[in-house]
């Protein structure tokens, strides 16, 4: 791209960031209290962590917390469809990919993202809890984005939930024995982080969070 078509480019830009900010806001301070599921969106239907994740948002949805995911397939899917099967509100933040990404059918609230810069503050503004299940690269990413916003206090102590002890465990062992013992991150750091292969748990951990500190602000502080 030449300087003339970067100069007359990039300003005009602006706009289509700023459309999808008041858009997916407008939409998303309507949802009330609610918690976010990523995971893998390779995930098949007959695979344990799809039907974990459908009990999970379906366990959510009926004590009235909205469910979201990225809105495509996989554990986005499962989630998605546990919440929208149990009658509550199923919001799918979708992302335009070459590969891997369609919106799934079971978002009753779907909002159509082009930056991912965008979606990823939705996905932490409106939350009052988040959930990993097993995932690649863009599930790692939303971990450690969330993870550094809590420990630098950018964002409220929200509940971060490892879903699959067996898929988790390397990487938090990794952790505490480079990253803790290296003196990287400061000791009590992974604390931060809750590990289970327990539906009801995670249900009940952030149920507890929710009658303890109430709803998440409309603007928490890392986006004030």
């Amino acid at each position: 791209m030449s300087d003339n078509n970067f100069i007359r480019e990039d300003p005009w830009r602006i706009f289509r960031i700023m459309a999808e900010f008041v858009d997916s806001f407008q939409t998303m301070s309507q949802v009330g209290p609610a918690v976010t599921i990523f995971g893998s969106a390779r995930t098949k239907p007959s695979d344990k962590y799809y039907r974990a994740a459908h009990d999970i948002a379906k366990g959510l949805a009926k004590h009235k917390l909205a469910v979201i995911t990225g809105g495509g397939p996989g554990i986005m899917e499962a989630a998605n469809k546990g919440a929208e099967h149990a009658g509550g509100k199923s919001v799918g933040l979708n992302i335009e990919l070459p590969h891997e990404q369609n919106g799934n059918r079971y978002a009753n609230i779907p909002i159509h993202f082009h930056y991912f810069f965008a979606r990823k503050v939705c996905f932490v503004k409106y939350s009052l809890g988040f959930v990993y299940m097993p995932g690649g690269f863009g599930t790692l990413d939303e971990l450690f984005e969330v993870l550094t916003l809590v420990q630098t206090q950018r964002i409220p102590q929200f509940p971060l939930i490892l879903f699959g002890r067996e898929h988790w465990r390397g990487l938090l062992v990794w952790m505490k024995t480079r990253l803790e013992k290296d003196a990287l991150i400061s000791r009590g750091d992974l604390d931060l982080l809750k590990i289970t292969d327990d539906v009801d748990e995670v249900i009940a951990i952030i149920r507890d969070y929710e009658r303890r500190v109430g709803p998440p602000a409309i603007t928490p502080t890392a986006f004030a």
